[in-house]
């Protein structure tokens, strides 16, 4: 298996569609990159969030950025379920986070199907044409994981961190019946055997475009 490390990036951007998809995604190897390489910047910009779920999405920003040399957290308005629709202006938002010049992009699996998080992989290609860019994975009713071939191998410390700042800062999804502590764990504990994790748990990403020096 290929190992490359992620030491030689300086900035990182992470882009979700809703206010808990960058911490379901990649947020226990953003919790390992600063934990590691706390010189890192991070740019975290979550395109929904309105009323109490916008609250939620900046405090667990915050949480999860607690150790990044420096942070921006931006919350759009972008309605939910409607981004095919405003496809335009979420082209422009995207055109504004060029300057930032990530190293790696984490968004969301092409073949996602939710049409919302779709927009934002399809727009982080568009925009993002030099970049490496890593596609995370949502788990949801759908049945749509898919055949990652990318992983970042985390302790178990920094699993149950995860999914612990997950489970206190959403109070708005503790309802829904795949929001549970398990099913977070579960699907790293999967990974992590599909990788041969020497740590027991994964986090894992689509990488389609690789190039190697």
């Amino acid at each position: 298996m290929l190992q490359l490390p992620l030491s030689d990036a300086r900035r990182i951007l992470c882009v979700g569609a809703h206010s808990d998809d960058i911490e379901i995604g990649c947020g226990g190897t953003v919790l390992r990159l600063l934990r590691d390489h706390p010189h890192l910047e991070i740019m975290w910009v979550v395109f929904s969030g309105a009323g109490v779920r916008r609250q939620e999405a900046q405090r667990s920003a915050e949480l999860f950025l607690a150790g990044a040399a420096q942070r921006t957290i931006v919350v759009e308005n972008f309605e939910d379920t409607l981004f095919p629709s405003a496809m335009a202006a979420i082209k422009g938002s995207f055109e504004k986070l060029k300057p930032f010049q990530p190293d790696v992009v984490f968004t969301h699996f092409r073949d996602d199907r939710h049409q919302d998080h779709r927009v934002l992989s399809d727009l982080a290609w568009n925009t993002f044409r030099s970049h490496m860019i890593l596609e995370y994975e949502v788990p949801k009713y759908d049945g749509d994981l898919g055949i990652p071939n990318a992983f970042v191998p985390l302790e178990e410390e920094l699993a149950r961190k995860k999914v612990t700042l997950l489970c206190e800062a959403f109070q708005t999804q503790a309802n829904r019946h795949w929001f549970s502590e398990d099913t977070f764990l579960g699907l790293m504990r999967l990974r992590g055997m599909e990788c041969a994790s020497p740590t027991r748990y994964a986090e894992a990403f689509h990488c389609r475009k690789l190039t190697l020096g």
